[in-house]
């Protein structure tokens, strides 16, 4: 019974301090207000300075309404002092700056008012401005005195006996409470991890800041590594500050410390990778603090994560979007075809940003659409007008119909088989759905005067040795042939290379293979190719779609190209292996389709710039109408016949840069190429 009494005091006590948060503190300040005065006007050793009692009384009531009037209008008790920044201080010393004239006025003007009443005596400037500023100063002091304790509490597993009782007065907390509520289940302790935040910057500051304000985070700072000489040997936050040379490793170790946080913002890739090479042989974790790199649709807020194994290859991210890009986007209803694939879903965050009108996902496989429309909504909630449409583009009346609804502005059409292997064995169905839904999107974006259709092409489809590559240069013909007769809508291609991270890329299968314990399997060890972010992708797509006239197959200079070999060298080291040793790396043969090289352009030379430097316009030639309707009748009558055979056959007939992948890697020229793509840095093309 006493037990439950007790219990039921504590809550009411609770509930009072939840109601009431600022009361203590403002009985503190009180208790502090009434020492200053006391001592300094009541029991000043000088008798000519020395007040009356009631004098006292009567001037300890004026600077209690002078101060605490100035402080409840600087919202000073509004605010959670475990939490408080310099600007909180600063705050309280402005609100007494003014209760300080405030107080000097009444000084001045109340004793003479109610001198028929009772007599006031006044007291020189001095004495006021020693009254606030002492008051001030001991304000200023119990705050601080309150984050200390509220921090030590949370951080120390082990506090000084002689600090609980004065802990407990000035926060109102309770080391055993706080102790017990750490305390697992089973009676054993949970520990923080302890990371050590290398850069001492803003941001590295920052995220200490908050880990040591919160006690219910994870994570515990230990120092601070940066290769600032002026920051070095100091503290920050309490925290030791070592600097980022040889010696640290000893100091990490010493500390007993976990875990290792990059937060550098802006700081090159090629520097990024090597302080993780460094701090990876510690063998601590090491993770970043920064903004979300890869897929996701709120990028607004730094996090504490793993380092992306596509932000490991330490490529520098191409930035494309514009303000210009935005604005076209922006207040018009957009259409997105294969939008739960990779790009497709990519292209929803990217337009979700530049806030249209509506968007509109269209998709044949449901989870992906699924997956990538909640994410748009709790990202966006209500401020996205989101719709998805599960239909697939062959089906013309399906793919009507949503247009016809929806009447979108513009449509970025994304939808596509793009598995090599897969569609080598099922050639009718690559037909099928890339040439003959492309064309049906094509055909209804004119019937419906739709403004705008953007394609989604690949460097596959140049001189292709593969069907799904062929099939995408037939998609690139569509357009350009529409482009030459339509009169309502504006078409155009984009073209780029191997997205990193998509469900095609090589990415996501080295890394099932590194966490199997390997071998990573490369198909030829002298493959390259060229790659890019799913993000800048989708920019590419955008931003060439915004500044299309019509007709133009857009392509993106790419840079360097990257070595299959090297890529899966460097993601076995960034997993914390070594290759050859811990796994190994084993060729398979190349597959079906498969060759050595991809290149970019049909026809390097004819090469137009655009106002992006990183994208250029190819030349080339379209089909008339009539010339197009003959190769789509030869297309449409090998998928009739459903052999696959056949259907790659009038591929052959119908794309004639089309060539057996078997002679292309046997070319006696392919070495010099693949060593010429390798070496240069740039695109060998001669722009006019």
């Amino acid at each position: 019974m006493n037990s439950r009494s007790n219990d039921q005091t504590e809550r009411k006590d609770q509930a009072t301090s939840r109601r009431h948060p600022h009361l203590p503190l403002q009985v503190y300040d009180f208790v502090i207000l009434l020492a200053v005065v006391l001592f300094l006007l009541g029991f000043n050793p000088s008798s000519a300075e020395k007040l009356q009692p009631l004098s006292v009384v009567i001037h300890l009531f004026m600077a209690s309404i002078c101060v605490f009037v100035c402080r409840a209008i600087g919202g000073i008790y509004k605010q959670i002092w475990r939490y408080s920044s310099p600007f909180s201080y600063i705050r309280l010393i402005i609100a007494d700056v003014f209760a300080g004239a405030l107080y000097q006025i009444v000084n001045q003007f109340v004793p003479d008012l109610l001198k028929q009443v009772v007599k006031i005596e006044k007291i020189a400037f001095v004495r006021t401005f020693l009254v606030i500023s002492s008051s001030l100063l001991l304000a200023v002091a119990i705050r601080l005195l309150y984050q200390f304790f509220y921090e030590y509490l949370n951080k120390s597993d082990r506090p000084l006996p002689f600090l609980r009782g004065l802990a407990l007065v000035l926060t109102g907390l309770s080391i055993d409470k706080k102790v017990s509520k750490d305390d697992s289940e089973d009676g054993s302790k949970n520990t923080k991890i302890r990371i050590a935040i290398v850069g001492a910057g803003r941001v590295g500051v920052a995220l200490a800041e908050d880990l040591i304000k919160n006690p219910r985070a994870s994570y515990i700072p230990c120092c601070f590594v940066d290769t600032d000489r002026s920051k070095i040997g100091r503290e920050i936050l309490g925290l030791p500050v070592f600097g980022g040379d040889k010696n640290v490793t000893p100091k990490l170790l010493e500390l007993s410390v976990q875990e290792i946080v990059f937060a550098l913002p802006n700081i090159e890739p090629e520097y990024v990778k090597e302080l993780y090479e460094y701090y990876k042989q510690t063998g601590c974790r090491v993770k970043i603090y920064d903004y979300p790199v890869m897929q996701a649709a709120d990028k607004s807020k730094r996090q504490m994560r793993e380092f992306d194994i596509e932000e490991l290859l330490f490529r520098k991210p191409i930035k494309v979007n514009n303000d210009k890009t935005s604005d076209y986007y922006r207040n018009k209803v957009v259409l997105i075809t294969g939008g739960g694939g990779s790009i497709g879903s990519e292209l929803c965050r990217q337009i979700a940003r530049m806030e249209p009108k509506s968007l509109v996902i269209l998709d044949v496989y449901e989870n992906g659409a699924y997956d990538i429309q909640q994410e748009l909504r709790i990202a966006y909630g209500g401020k996205l007008n989101l719709c998805v449409e599960i239909v697939s583009v062959c089906d013309r009346e399906g793919v009507e119909k949503v247009i016809s609804h929806h009447r979108p502005n513009v449509i970025l059409h994304a939808a596509a088989h793009k598995h090599v292997p897969l569609m080598e064995r099922n050639s009718c169905e690559a037909i099928k759905n890339n040439v003959f839904g492309t064309l049906n999107v094509v055909e209804l974006a004119e019937k419906y005067e739709v403004e705008r259709l953007i394609m989604v092409s690949t460097d596959k489809a140049v001189n292709p040795t593969n069907v799904m590559g062929a099939t995408k240069r037939v998609c690139e013909m569509i357009v350009q042939s529409h482009s030459l007769t339509s009169k309502t809508t504006t078409f155009s291609a984009t073209r780029f290379g191997n997205v990193l991270g998509s469900s095609a890329s090589v990415v996501p299968l080295f890394k099932r293979q590194i966490m199997n314990g390997g071998p990573v399997t490369v198909t030829d060890k002298r493959i390259i190719r060229y790659f890019m972010t799913i993000p800048e992708a989708s920019q590419l797509v955008l931003q060439s779609g915004a500044m299309a006239k019509n007709g133009e197959l857009f392509v993106l200079d790419m840079g360097k190209s990257i070595r299959i070999l090297e890529l899966a060298e460097t993601m076995i080291r960034l997993s914390g292996f070594e290759p050859y040793r811990d796994i190994d790396i084993i060729e398979t043969g190349l597959r079906p389709g498969e060759k050595l090289y991809e290149e970019l352009l049909i026809r390097t030379e004819e090469l137009d710039k655009t106002e992006n430097s990183l994208i250029f316009i190819e030349r080339d030639t379209p089909l008339t109408a009539a010339e197009l309707s003959e190769k789509l009748d030869i297309l449409r009558e090998a998928i009739d016949t459903y052999d696959d055979k056949l259907a790659k056959d009038a591929l052959m007939r119908v794309v004639p840069t089309y060539h057996d992948p078997k002679s292309v890697n046997a070319d006696v020229n392919t070495e010099k190429r693949m060593a010429k793509l390798s070496a240069e840095p740039e695109m060998a093309v001669s722009c006019k």
